[in-house]
């Protein structure tokens, strides 16, 4: 599955009509993202472990709003896996090169897990490309403080992740052939119900994630130890001053993610999703869709 805006299934309807495909070339790395809607520019970065498809459910009323680029980052979905660069900074760039590409000087941002990282980064970064900024269900690397390696049980079957995908090859070898049972554990657990998201998308999920660079790659996001140093740097330069919404599921992070955002943001507004989890566009759609619109206007 070519992982494009015309070949995955199960998109709300006439989102064909709406979306197209777009792929830049951004310092020799293909990049790809799912274009549609009228308004100011809206970039949306994507979660682990997925790719642009992640927003599709929300795509659709935001666009009514907003120029919609729903990018994946390398290493994800239809953009280029190379074996290396998946340090907070290095993807930040590639966004902006990305939008650059597409025509795009000033634009909004919104990104949650490792969307959430990539878009601070960016921000703080690149402080006269970016006007407003929505984070949400991650950690701050440098802010928030880390649970500890024996963990309480519950805080354990959430965040045991963390440590075994920073592991330099032995992951890769025990998930290969089984990408359906780790990474459908992750959808399972990490949403507010087992079935919150549907096995269909979930298929969709683990099947980009069968190719061996994707694989890879979704290991090297965790592997970039610097990342976490590139945010604390950036932070110590100076606040960020452009409006900031920071969001946290009822069942997932709650407030953690305002008060780790607090710290490196002075707007900073604080917003929990009802009866969602971790995967906030898919568990509840229209709450993030109109809490973004609200945001974004």
């Amino acid at each position: 599955m070519p992982f494009t805006a015309d070949a995955v299934p199960h998109l709300p309807a006439g989102f064909g009509d709406t979306f197209t495909s777009r792929t830049v070339d951004v310092n020799g790395v293909e990049l790809h993202a799912v274009v549609g809607g009228t308004g100011p520019a809206l970039l949306l970065l994507p979660a682990w472990p997925q790719f642009w498809y992640g927003w599709r459910l929300v795509m659709p009323a935001l666009a009514e709003h907003f120029t919609v680029v729903a990018a994946d980052l390398r290493g994800v979905g239809a953009s280029s896996k190379p074996a290396t660069g998946y340090d907070a900074v290095t993807l930040a760039d590639d966004m902006v090169g990305l939008m650059t590409s597409l025509g795009h000087e000033r634009f909004h941002v919104a990104g949650y897990d490792i969307g959430m990282m990539v878009g601070y980064v960016l921000a703080a970064r690149h402080r006269d490309r970016v006007t407003k900024l929505a984070l949400a269900e991650a950690v701050l690397a440098g802010f928030t403080p880390m649970p500890p390696l024996l963990m309480p049980p519950e805080v354990n079957e959430l965040a045991w992740h963390f440590v075994f995908n920073r592991l330099a090859e032995i992951n890769e070898r025990m998930v290969s052939g089984r990408e359906d049972l780790y990474f459908g554990h992750q959808f399972a657990t990490k949403a507010a119900t087992p079935d919150a998201i549907p096995q269909a998308a979930v298929e969709v999920y683990v099947d980009a994630l069968r190719d061996p660079a994707a694989l890879h790659a979704s290991f090297q996001f965790y592997r970039a130890g610097e990342s976490g140093d590139q945010v604390v740097a950036l932070a110590a330069e100076g606040p960020l001053d452009i409006p900031v919404l920071a969001i946290g599921g009822e069942h997932g992070m709650r407030d953690g993610v305002e008060q780790a955002v607090r710290q490196v943001a002075s707007h900073t507004t604080g917003a929990i999703a009802p009866g969602a989890a971790h995967f906030l566009p898919e568990e509840a759609p229209g709450w993030t869709a109109h809490t973004l619109i609200d945001f974004f206007a």
